[in-house]
């Protein structure tokens, strides 16, 4: 059975109300004058098949909300929907008076409102308070509407209802949203739906993300967004979006606040805060764009019929110039240029005579419209490509009207993405409309064509990283999580949130990570007498909590020779910190070997923590000229080796880690390893705050830490979720157990992984028609594929999936057994929040084979425990009424069953995870 989503009410109402402030129009805004004229004709033309009604609030009890229950819809101006029946409200009041707008909307039986009108923080609160009590979503205050056009809605302030298409627009600013729909109003770009987000103070971007992942309408997405408040919720919502369909994000407000704190690392002083958000998007899956100009191409691409699956890209032109920006601009945007097959070649000479089969392929400018069709549907037909741009010039002479028609004749049998720049205005306007209506993205300059390309086929290039659910521990040795620990609580119980160099290095050896020998000397003495354990030449390093860079104020020395130097040196660096530092407590100095670093490569890895995202790990460029360089990437952990690679491959220290000049390459797998290392400390480690590893040399040999210097935060980490300190949830591999069936043989119960799809695809089809409509509601025999992505891909923030598992002999594999290996998939049960994040609903699939072995009630015991592990107060599902098997399974384990309400057909049962919260 299909239930309408919770938003359904704001973006597919069926009726609909407005509620305005007066019972006359004089005096009001322009714009309320306008939804009133829009609204006031029943299901007229201008509504579709909606329902519509106008009510007004009564003088005498508008200004007081505490009177506005008793009676503050007095009477209906237009006929429409009676009063109990509407699903959207339109507030169209002054915000001192939508409180009892509210109530309005509550009596007619509401279920969602929106509010225009922009209010102060305290009346946002106060209204969200209100319609959360009347069980109503609200949308704003200071929203300027949604608009729907396949339902032919238009509950905006946007001023006309553009074309019916496949791109929803959400923007959390409504004049940018407008701005936008009046660009696309001369093109023939539609939409599915178009929202401004408002205040947010209960609707916000993350639920609007959710509700277009499951609209069927929708096959594409545009945001602008500033900023969000709530990241788990955000980055949940956007990942299961962009999972499906492409998403492409403008985000405005970008600096390089750090948040008013003083950095006490160099992770902490290089990052802007839009370089996190940066991260986070991309980690998601969407697509990042810094110009309202390439949002607007955007828009046109996404609105076409066929998107690139790839970043390589055939260019056609008419003219030397056009080509040549075309490919700077590839260059810039990193897409390639892939020379043509043989095949192509050969097809090119025959029907372009004399002109070098080149990509970009330059035609001159004589070029017939025959010939330039010919070229298109020939180098359309090669394999190395993923795209076409044909660039088409006017000039004195040319035929532009005939190669035009020409291109769109020769795109309608092309399998692959055409797209086109017709260069100039005035006399190719008529053209670019031949090309729009014929479903081919146009543009009018070069780089706007590439720009556009590199924005959807990127899409496609994130989904690998939004694949990716790496697990809190890698395959390697298992780190000593519990000394760890320990290094971090002894600090902690001495009140101390910052590491020494020697318990940041041990903390990184309990981690796996190689690091170079430390001992710590707190006087001469001391020092001459355990130099030699080192060996000479030394390093020494001032040990201080309070000095955050040592070489800035003379707490480093280098290439220690001998036992006098060593005195020296040792005088020196207390007496420079002392001068530059003269508070700081100094504890001593440190001692470790001079690393001969001829041939390496210095690199940097830190952590440190976003307000919103959590931790964030970085990667660059090192050494002393860190903070100069700001050669550096993020990534949002968990990592695995795919993720960390991609983490290296965006900071320009990744070209130098190949030979040059004589200097070997290093090991880069190395460095790969350094980095999953650090997230498995991320991922076990929610103390800490901040950590450099400064520098790591990477050589032919591996890689060594040289430097290390680790900031706790004792704030207890908040109840919730295991790794709730992280805004991407990590692979709950703890989950993972052997299950004992009835008849003796076992099965392994873990959750699901992308890689399990093709398992999900066959455990679907081998079930019986009866057991797939118990699960499924529908006689389907297979999953789609955006279903299989759908099930298999999850964020394990929102929902939580577990198979059950036997090898080909029937008998559990190992519980660290990769997907790839052999095995069957004989049950699956799942669990997905609701938008309030305190009740889940659930459902479950056993093959029939595997049936009465008791596996039914294990898989919903183990989604059971979870739930409550998560603090969820109630879960919930919907069995059909004559599947009386699960019916009892649901007495069994202590399910309230009831009656739907909504369908005769369903029993819908719910159990009680939290007895005090539901007291």
């Amino acid at each position: 059975m299909t239930r309408r989503h919770h938003l359904s009410a704001l973006f597919a109402p069926r009726s609909v109300a407005l509620i305005v402030a007066r019972t006359d129009s004089g005096g009001e805004p322009a714009w309320v004058a306008a939804l009133r004229e829009r609204f006031a004709d029943g299901p007229a033309s201008r509504a579709g098949a909606i329902a519509t009604r106008t009510v007004a609030l009564a003088d005498d009890t508008a200004a007081d909300p505490a009177r506005a229950p008793p009676g503050v819809c007095p009477e209906a101006i237009a006929p429409g929907a009676g009063s109990g029946d509407i699903d959207l409200a339109l507030i169209a009041t002054p915000v001192a008076d939508a409180v009892a707008a509210l109530h309005c909307a509550a009596r007619l039986g509401a279920d969602a409102a929106l509010v225009f009108e922009r209010g102060d923080a305290g009346q946002a609160r106060v209204l969200a308070e209100t319609a959360r009590a009347l069980k109503i979503r609200l949308l704003g205050p200071g929203s300027m509407g949604a608009q729907v056009p396949p339902l032919r809605l238009d509950a905006s302030r946007f001023g006309g209802l553009p074309s019916v298409g496949n791109v929803a627009l959400v923007s959390q600013s409504g004049v940018l949203a407008g701005d936008l729909l009046d660009w696309a109003g001369d093109t023939t770009i539609g939409f599915s739906l178009t929202v401004s987000l408002g205040f947010e103070a209960d609707v916000d971007l993350a639920q609007v993300l959710d509700y277009l992942a499951e609209d069927g309408r929708t096959k594409a997405v545009i945001v602008y967004m500033e900023a969000v408040t709530e990241a788990r919720g955000f980055m949940s919502a956007l990942r299961a979006l962009a999972s499906i369909k492409p998403v492409v994000v403008l985000k405005g407000g970008r600096d390089s606040s750090t948040g008013g704190k003083a950095p006490r690392t160099h992770s902490g002083a290089i990052v802007a805060a839009d370089a996190v958000y940066a991260a986070a998007l991309r980690r998601a899956g969407a697509v990042q764009v810094r110009l309202f100009a390439q949002l607007l191409t955007s828009v046109r691409y996404l609105a076409a019929r066929r998107w690139p699956v790839g970043k390589r890209l055939a260019i056609v032109s008419n003219g030397h110039g056009p080509a040549t920006l075309a490919a700077d601009q590839t260059a810039m945007q990193g897409i390639e240029l892939p020379e043509f097959s043989a095949q192509t070649a050969a097809a090119l000479r025959d029907c372009a005579p004399g002109v070098a089969a080149s990509n970009p392929l330059d035609l001159g400018v004589d070029a017939d419209p025959r010939t330039i069709a010919a070229v298109v549907e020939a180098v359309a037909a090669d394999p190395n490509s993923d795209g076409l741009l044909v660039l088409l010039s006017p000039s004195q002479g040319r035929d532009m009207r005939a190669i035009t028609d020409r291109v769109v004749v020769a795109s309608r049998g092309l399998s692959k993405p055409l797209f086109g720049c017709l260069l100039g205005d005035r006399s190719v306007r008529d053209l670019r409309g031949r090309l729009d209506a014929a479903g081919l993205p146009v543009f009018s300059t070069p780089e706007a064509a590439v720009d556009a390309f590199s924005t959807v086929a990127t899409f496609h290039q994130n989904q690998q990283l939004l694949q990716q659910v790496p697990r809190p521990l890698s395959e390697m040795e298992r780190p000593d999580i519990e000394a760890g620990r320990a290094i971090v609580a002894a600090a902690l119980a001495d009140g101390r949130k910052v590491l020494t160099e020697v318990e940041s290095k041990a903390l990184l050896e309990a981690f796996r990570i190689p690091v170079s020998r430390t001992v710590l000397a707190r006087d001469v003495a001391e020092a001459v007498q355990r130099a030699p354990s080192i060996g000479y030449p030394l390093v020494l390093k001032i040990v201080s909590a309070g000095v955050a860079h040592k070489s800035d104020v003379g707490g480093v020395a280098l290439n220690v020779r001998n036992v006098d130097e060593l005195r020296l040196q040792f005088a020196a660096i207390l007496e420079s910190v002392h001068a530059a530092l003269p508070q700081a407590r100094l504890d001593g100095v440190s001692l470790q070997p001079m690393v001969r670093s001829r041939g390496m490569r210095e690199l940097y890895v830190g952590v440190f923590r976003n307000r919103l995202f959590g931790p964030v790990i970085a990667f660059g460029a090192g050494g002393t000229r860190v903070e100069m360089m700001r050669d550096t990437a993020l990534a949002l952990p968990p990592l695995n080796g795919f993720l960390a690679r991609n983490l290296i491959a965006r900071t320009r220290a990744a070209s130098t880690l190949g030979s040059f000049h004589g200097t070997p390459a290093v090991d880069e797998e190395a460095m790969v390893r350094v980095l999953v290392r650090v997230s498995e400390m991320v991922c076990q480690l929610p103390e800490l705050a901040e950590m450099d590893i400064n520098p790591v040399l990477l050589g032919e040999q591996g890689a060594i830490a040289v430097d290390a210097r680790v900031v706790l935060d004792c704030a207890p980490v908040p109840p919730g979720p295991r790794y709730g300190h992280m805004a991407v949830m990590p692979y709950p591999s703890h989950l993972a157990r052997e299950l004992a069936l009835a008849d003796g043989r076992s099965c392994l119960l873990r959750p699901i992984q992308a890689e399990d799809g093709e398992r999900l695809q066959d455990f679907t089809r081998g079930l019986s028609p009866r057991s797939r409509y118990f699960r499924f509601i529908s006689a389907l025999t297979e999953l789609s594929p955006k279903m299989l992505a759908r099930y298999t891909q999850i964020d394990y923030d929102r929902e939580l999936a577990l198979i059950a598992v036997v090898d080909g002999e029937g008998r559990a594999p190992a519980a660290d057994a990769m997907p790839a290996g052999d095995g069957q998939v004989i049950g699956v049960a799942r669990y997905l929040l609701t938008p309030d994040r305190e009740t889940c609903e659930f459902a479950i699939a056993v093959g029939d084979a595997w049936q009465g072995q008791g596996l039914g009630a294990a898989l919903m015991r183990a989604l059971i425990d979870e739930a409550r592990q998560r603090g969820l107060r109630q879960m919930e599902g919907y069995v059909l009424a004559i599947n009386a098997p699960m019916i009892r399974l649901m007495s069994l384990l202590g399910f309230a069953i009831e009656r739907d309400p909504e369908d005769e057909s369903f029993k819908r049962v719910r159990l009680v995870l939290d007895p005090a919260a539901a007291a």
